[in-house]
């Protein structure tokens, strides 16, 4: 796959096992779980992100209204 990219993660012993455990429970390696997990994060915050802009961008549009609905 073009773009692959190596790296090393450390992670407590805590961390492995509980990865591990969770990777035979789904039955992938644990390679899998921890890029799900990253794929995961990332979205997640994308997903954040846009709320976040699409609230600013209704409270700025409504706001004359939502001034009247406080009064």
């Amino acid at each position: 796959m073009l773009g692959d990219m190596a790296m090393t993660l450390r992670l407590t012993d805590d961390e492995q096992a509980a990865l591990k455990a969770r990777a035979q429970a789904e039955g992938i390696s644990m390679q899998e779980a921890a890029r799900r997990a990253v794929r995961e994060f990332v979205a997640d915050a994308d997903h954040r992100e846009r709320v976040a802009l699409s609230a600013e961008r209704v409270l700025r549009e409504h706001a004359r209204a939502l001034r009247r609905l406080g009064e």
